[in-house]
Parts: structure tokens; sequence; C-alpha cells
């Protein structure tokens, strides 16, 4: 059998820009004018959320949580090129980015070649923490083949998988690319293969919000709602699959779950403002017990009201892992109520 190693990480959008500019999503819901008046007040937010903030707007806060997140992606990195796997096989989730109003799958094997992206010239942004030139390219390193016994595997195990050779509409979503950009912090090369595998993690929201939040007159107000997201459970069940599979695989495996937990800009019953930290615990302490049933019994409507969205790429790496009988080796929950969202990493090792 193929050994197979489980990551979780983050794709955390705020680490490729400015420690000044964590707080933009706050800054967008607090200019949101429906935002009732007693909401823009601090003193009706958590104490947590006001503390983060301090008197300098979360700059302090931002600094602290980069210099851990740096720290978590060396030993994320340090794991992977340890293990040294023929794939990385990653869940992340499209944002309106490749797939769009022409086509949502629920899922997608995106069995790449090799491609050049240009990170900085896509988000048209040049003041990157690495200084690198807006121009500056970078190689991702795919695997045509890995993906295809992937995909085949998965429709003969009753899942009818869309799969891809090559991008719809963009390179590589961010889910993907952020992660690969922030494992390679020293910028040596990430020269291990990837399949990335996308999840439709934002379903009725996808096209609507494009892929971001809605403002808050929409808050609870979808009049013609999209097809929804895929079920968590399902998600697990998906995940349980293509362990098997890669387990049963000529290939070294790393599979890697990439998002960050409850979204404040997605949590609704909190008016955008801070994120369901209650719910992230609850998540997490039943990843750290290897309690996968209260993963199994999480609700499709219970990831709504949480702001859980992006999550659903975890629930399948949750499935990989019950399906492999493990608890993870190493975990760390990262909470925050004021930089958007908690921030969880952890490692199942063989």
């Amino acid at each position: 059998m193929a050994e197979i190693l489980g990551i979780g990480c983050t794709h955390r959008p705020l680490m490729l820009g400015r420690d000044e500019d964590w707080t933009r999503f706050l800054d967008m819901v607090l200019a949101d004018p429906d935002l009732p008046a007693e909401m823009r007040d601090p003193s009706n937010w958590p104490p947590e959320m006001v503390a983060e903030l301090g008197d300098d707007r979360g700059l302090t806060a931002a600094r602290r949580n980069r210099a851990l997140l740096k720290r978590h992606f060396a030993e994320a990195r340090a794991a992977i090129d340890a293990f040294e796997p023929d794939v990385v096989i990653m869940w992340g989730d499209d944002q309106l980015e490749n797939f769009r109003a022409d086509l949502i799958p629920p899922f997608a094997v995106l069995a790449y070649d090799d491609q050049e992206i240009q990170p900085w010239l896509e988000r048209k942004n040049d003041r990157n923490p690495w200084g690198e030139p807006i121009d500056f390219r970078y190689t991702v390193r795919g695997h045509r083949d890995a993906g295809k016994y992937l995909a085949a595997g998965l429709i003969d195990a009753g899942f009818d998988m869309p799969y891809a050779y090559q991008p719809l509409h963009h390179p590589l979503a961010h889910a993907f690319k952020n992660t690969i950009l922030l494992l390679d912090d020293d910028r040596t090369g990430f020269d291990w293969p990837v399949v990335p595998f996308h999840v439709n993690c934002y379903g009725s929201r996808v096209i609507a919000g494009k892929g971001l939040r809605l403002p808050l007159a929409m808050r609870g107000k979808f009049d013609d709602p999209d097809p929804p997201a895929p079920k968590p459970d399902r998600c697990m069940d998906l995940g349980a699959a293509v362990a098997r599979i890669m387990a049963d695989s000529p290939y070294r495996t790393v599979l890697c779950a990439s998002s960050s937990w409850s979204h404040a800009f997605l949590t609704e019953k909190n008016w955008q403002l801070w994120p369901d930290v209650a719910a992230d615990k609850r998540l997490y302490a039943a990843l750290e017990a290897g309690d996968y049933a209260t993963w199994r019994s999480t609700t499709a409507a219970q990831i709504d009201e949480s702001g859980h969205h992006e999550t659903l790429n975890w629930f399948c790496l949750m499935g990989a892992m019950e399906a492999l009988g493990r608890t993870p080796t190493r975990a760390e929950f990262l909470e925050s109520w004021a930089l958007v969202s908690c921030v969880v990493f952890a490692h199942w090792a063989g």
C-alpha cells in the first residue's frame, strides 16, 4: 500500500498583502450602509475582538499572526519534504475564478501538467511580502497521470467526478496558488507535483456574492438562490474514497485541505463583523479527539449559519483520515476575532 500524509492548513489571502491591510474586510462591513448603528459601536462587539484590534487597528495582532502562520507553514513544508511525496492532492475552493456561470461543478479533479503562473499580475499587486515584481513568474508542478488515476478511481467508486487537463477561466484559484506560495516562503521552489481538487464551498453564494461577501441588504434574502454546496457528510464520503484509492495507488500521497475556518464576512448572524469562534472550537475539539461523528453530524444549515463554507475542504480531509483510522499527530488552533477568521494547522502522519 502507498503511504499517505495528511496536512491541514490555510490559504490565508491576508498573508499575501501588507499587515496594514488585515482589517480591510472589517472596513468593508463598516462601510456598508445597511449595518445597524448599534453594530458600529465597538461596545457591542465581543471583548476579544476589541482587544485584538487594540489601539492600532489590529496592526500588532496582524504582525503576531503573520509570524505564527509563517512558523506553521514552515513546519508543514518540512513535514512534506521529509515525506517526499509523489503527489500532493489539495482540496481547495474556487471563488468564481476558474469556475464561473458557465460551469459550477460540486467537485473537480484538476489533472494539470506543469504550468507557469503570474500571481501578482493576477492580483494586480506588486506590494507583496516577498518584494517580487508584478511580472514575477512561478512554476507549479502538476501530475496529470495521478489526477487521471484518482478521477478514474472515484468514478469507479460511484462518484461521477468531473476532471480537467487545463484551466477554464483562471490558471489556478487562489486556494491552491496561495497555499503553494506560502509553503514556499523561502522561494527555493515547491517541487512536489500538485493535483488541485476543487470543492464548491460557496454553493448558493458563489455567483451572487462573486465568491466573496454579500452586501448586508441581501442578508437572509436570497430570492432565487443557486444550487447549494455539497453536504458535509458527502464531502467526508468523498475524502474517504480518495484515501482508499490513493492507499492502493503507486503514489506516495499528501492529502491536504487548505482553508481558514469560520469567516466573518460569511457569518451573517454576526453582521459579518466577527467569525463564529465557538463553532470553530467545537469542530477543533472533535478534530483533536478524532471524533469523526461530530464532523459527520454537522449539517449544511450549520455550515451556512457559522460561516463555515470553506471548511468543506477540511470535511474532505477529515473523511480521508477517518477512513485511515487516524488521529492528528499534531494540531494547533489559532484564534482570531478581528482578522477575518480563525486558522487551524494539523498533521496526520502514518
